[in-house]
């Protein structure tokens, strides 16, 4: 690991509750847990969404997904 990032991994952890850290750990946890597919295992889906609902699923993204609707809210 860089010792830059672990340094300040570390420095920021020792500022946590124990709770929180916790939370740290279970994220962790989760991440190192994850597998990803590679991208030549996919290929075989490609071209199977028809265009109508592309353009559906498009929409759908510029209208609901685009938005800041409480700028307060983080």
């Amino acid at each position: 690991m860089d010792q830059l990032i672990e340094k300040e991994i570390f420095a920021r952890l020792d500022k946590l509750s124990p709770e929180q850290q916790q939370q740290v750990l279970n994220f962790i946890r989760v991440i190192n847990s994850l597998t990803g597919v590679a991208g030549k295992n996919l290929l075989r889906f490609a071209g199977t969404i028809e265009s109508d609902d592309l353009h559906l699923i498009t929409q759908a993204i510029e209208e609901d997904c685009e938005q800041v609707n409480d700028v307060d809210e983080w």
